[in-house]
């Protein structure tokens, strides 16, 4: 399988991938956990696990997820407050019929939300 390399920021390293990761899930997508209370709004996406190992290592071993599937980044929200995850494919639904999502950052990223999803702002997009 033909493979390709990134460097992360959060992991501190080059990250190897294969070329054809296939995500779930896009940009403006809103989702929601599988096991934890929370919903959110896609904003970025990593096509393997690109956060430090310490960060992967605190996750308890009987919920750690594979690292070999697409991890998204989350404005996420839930009944206390709002915050920015880090959360695995596995671990994720569609929340389309949910609603927009209540986190201050969405208006800097989004225009409005539109038939279950987010549109990324056109000046942010390449």
């Amino acid at each position: 399988m033909e493979r390709i390399q990134f460097f992360s920021q959060a992991a501190g390293r080059t990250i190897d991938v294969p070329r054809h990761a296939k995500a779930r899930f896009a940009i403006g997508d809103v989702v929601r956990h599988r096991m934890f209370d929370f919903r959110g709004v896609i904003f970025d996406i990593d096509p393997v696990f690109a956060n430090s190992d310490e960060w992967y290592e605190s996750i308890p071993k009987e919920l750690r997820p594979k690292r070999e599937q697409p991890f998204y980044h989350l404005l996420a929200e839930n009944e206390e407050s709002s915050y920015v995850a880090y959360v695995s494919q596995q671990n994720l639904l569609g929340d389309a019929d949910g609603g927009p999502v209540d986190h201050p950052t969405v208006a800097e990223l989004f225009g409005d939300f539109e038939d279950g999803r987010y549109r990324m702002r056109r000046s942010l997009t390449h």
